[in-house]
């Protein structure tokens, strides 16, 4: 991990994000060598998956009558 005192961090710090954005490797920034603060990359963006089946699914006939009708069953009886 690459060390910077503050006052080259102050100087050069769009260009040291523009790095850390490439090379997606974290910067520790010092004060008088003691480290006070890491600029680290951004994570990616996670894919939801809630979602991620939508439209994929066409429906087919009526879905909410019985396949077979009523008088056939024998679970009323």
């Amino acid at each position: 991990m690459k060390t910077m005192p503050a006052g080259e961090f102050k100087a050069r710090c769009l260009k040291v994000m523009d790095e850390v954005r490439r090379s997606r490797q974290p910067v520790v920034i010092t004060k008088k060598g003691i480290p006070v603060a890491k600029l680290v990359p951004v994570d990616e963006p996670t894919v939801d998956v809630f979602g991620c089946m939508a439209g994929t699914a066409e429906i087919k006939g009526d879905v909410e009558s019985p396949v077979v009708s009523p008088r056939t069953w024998k679970a009323g009886r």
